[in-house]
C-alpha cells in the first residue's frame, strides 16, 4: 500500500473517532467509492432506508447529491444514488438528512391528493402547490391478518364487456394484465380507470417512458378519470431507487383510502419495471443473480408488494388492483410473470395476434383467467363463459382449415356452431374506446349470443 493511501486511511480513521464523540446530527461519514451506481460511505451508522446528502466539490451551482441506503457490510454503507452524481470527489461529507436517520420516510397521504399527479417522494408534477403533509406517514405497513381480510363476495363493474361477461372481478381482487409492447394495454387501462365503478382511483407509472406519463394522463385518463384519482409518476429516467418507491407510495395511498372505508382501484403499470428496479439495486451491491438474471431478493418483493392489496376488514374498504406485467418476445414463461401469475388472482392476457388483427381489446379469452369468478356469478352465467371458450377453442384450432375451405359443414358439430356463432362472439369480445360496458348489459349480451338455443328450448313441448 503507498504511503499516501496509509495517510489518507489514518486521517479517516482519526476522524471517524472524533465524530463518534459528537451529537447524531452533527456527525458525517466519508464517500470513499463511487463504483457504477452504488456509493459506499464510511463513519456512519444508519439503517437501510435511511436518506443521505453527499457534499459536491466545491464551485459546484448544483446542490448535495440524495442517497439512499440500500445495503451494508460491516462499517462500510451503501448508498444508491436518487440523481447524477457529477461533481463528487473521493473523502467527499455525507450527513445523515434530517429527520430520516431512523430509516422512516413520511410521504403525503389522505384526500388532498385526489386530482394530483405527484412524483415518488411526494413532489408535485402538475405545476400545482407541494400537497399538505398533515397526514403524512411511512411507506411500510404491518403485514396484513389473512384471517382477517374480508372475503369477496361481491362483482366489481370494471366497464369492459369482454372482463365483466367472461372474466369477472371481484371488488378485492388482485389481476394481471399480461402484455408485450404495443397491444394496447395502456388504452384499456385508461377504459377501466374511467368506467370502473370505485371510490377513488390509484395509479402507479413505474418505469414508463415519460412521453407516455403525459399521454396517459391527458389523453387516456382524461379530465374526467383524473378528477377521483391519484398519479403516481416514476418514469425510467429516473433512479431504481424512486422506482421502487414509486409502486411503494402507490400501493401506500391505496392503502390510506381503504383504511377510511372506500373503495379502491389500485393500476400498476407495471410490475415487470419494479422487478426490474430491484435487480438493479440488488446486482448492483452484489447480490448473486439466480434465475435468468433476476437475484432471489425480487422474487421475495413482489409477494410483498402485491399481498398489501385487496379486501381490508369486514365491513371496510377494498383494493381491486390490476398490475401489468410485460412479457418481453412475449414470452409467457418470463420468470416476473410466471412469479406474477403465482402470486395473483388472475391473469388478463393480451394477443398480439388479435392486435394486429384490429380487435380491440386484444383480450386472449382462451388464455385469461379470474381465479374468483365461480364464487360471483350464477349458474346460468357460468355455463355461457364455458361455452363461449368452447366454441372459440373449437374455431381457433380450426382457423387455418376453415380459412382455406378444407372444413366440410357436418363434420364436426361443435365446430359447425363455431362457425355460425363466431362473428357474433367477436362483436361481443370488442369495445371502442370511449363505448362502456356496465355489467348488466355484459351479461345480457352474453345471454344474447345462445338466445336461439333458449327459444327452441322453450318450443319444445
Amino acid at each position: 500500500m503507498s504511503r499516501s493511501l496509509t495517510q489518507w486511511l489514518d486521517r479517516l480513521d482519526r476522524q471517524e473517532r472524533q465524530m463518534a464523540t459528537l451529537p447524531a446530527c452533527q456527525r458525517y461519514g466519508r464517500l470513499i467509492r463511487v463504483a457504477g451506481m452504488v456509493m459506499e460511505v464510511t463513519g456512519l451508522t444508519l439503517p437501510v432506508g435511511a436518506i443521505c446528502l453527499v457534499e459536491r466539490a466545491r464551485g459546484e451551482s448544483r446542490g448535495a447529491v440524495e442517497g439512499e441506503v440500500v445495503g451494508f457490510n460491516d462499517h462500510i454503507l451503501f448508498l444508491m444514488p436518487l440523481e447524477n452524481v457529477d461533481g463528487l470527489l473521493p473523502g467527499a461529507r455525507v450527513y445523515a438528512s434530517p429527520g430520516t436517520q431512523d430509516g422512516g420516510k413520511q410521504l403525503p397521504l389522505g384526500p388532498t391528493l385526489l386530482g394530483r399527479v405527484l412524483d415518488a417522494s411526494g413532489r408535485p408534477l402538475d405545476g400545482l402547490p407541494a400537497p399538505s403533509r398533515q397526514h403524512a406517514d411511512s411507506l411500510f405497513t404491518a403485514p396484513f391478518n389473512p384471517l382477517l381480510r374480508d372475503p369477496i363476495r361481491s362483482v366489481l363493474d370494471v366497464g369492459v364487456r369482454a372482463i365483466n361477461g367472461l372474466l369477472t372481478v371481484g371488488r378485492g381482487q388482485r389481476m394481471g394484465l399480461f402484455a408485450g409492447s404495443g397491444v394496447g394495454k395502456s388504452v384499456l387501462l385508461g377504459m377501466m380507470a374511467r368506467f370502473t365503478q370505485a371510490d377513488v382511483i390509484v395509479v402507479g407509472l413505474i418505469g414508463e417512458r415519460g412521453r407516455e406519463v403525459k399521454d396517459f394522463i391527458e389523453n387516456i385518463l382524461g379530465q374526467q378519470g383524473l378528477r377521483r384519482a391519484v398519479v403516481i409518476a416514476a418514469p425510467a429516467d429516473v433512479s431504481p431507487v424512486l422506482r421502487m418507491q414509486g409502486a411503494l407510495y402507490a400501493t401506500r395511498i391505496a392503502e390510506d383510502y381503504r383504511d377510511r372505508g372506500m373503495n379502491v382501484l389500485l393500476i400498476m403499470d407495471s410490475l415487470t419495471r419494479y422487478a426490474m428496479a430491484q435487480r438493479e439495486i440488488a446486482l448492483a451491491i452484489g447480490e448473486p443473480p439466480a434465475t435468468k438474471g433476476y437475484p432471489p431478493s425480487v422474487f421475495a418483493r413482489l409477494p410483498a408488494l402485491v399481498e398489501r392489496a385487496g379486501n381490508g376488514i369486514q365491513g371496510g374498504g377494498s383494493i381491486t388492483a390490476f398490475y401489468t406485467v410485460l412479457t418481453e418476445g412475449d414470452d409467457q414463461q418470463d420468470p416476473v410473470a410466471d412469479a406474477a401469475r403465482a402470486i395473483l388472482d388472475g391473469h388478463v392476457v393480451l394477443s398480439r395476434r388479435l392486435a394486429e388483427a384490429g380487435h380491440y381489446p386484444a383480450i386472449d379469452i382462451e388464455a385469461s383467467i379470474s381465479r374468483a369468478m365461480t364464487e360471483l356469478i350464477t349458474p346460468a352465467h357460468y355455463r355461457h363463459v364455458q361455452r363461449v371458450k368452447q366454441l372459440l377453442s373449437a374455431w381457433q384450432r380450426n382457423r387455418d382449415l376453415i380459412s382455406v375451405g378444407a372444413y366440410a359443414a357436418g363434420s364436426d358439430a361443435v365446430l359447425d356452431d363455431a362457425i355460425a356463432r363466431y362473428p357474433q362472439i367477436a362483436r361481443y369480445l370488442q369495445q371502442g374506446i370511449e363505448e362502456r360496458g356496465d355489467y348488466d348489459a355484459s351479461l345480457a349480451a352474453l345471454s344474447g349470443l345462445f338466445a336461439d338455443e333458449a327459444q327452441e328450448g322453450s318450443d319444445q313441448p
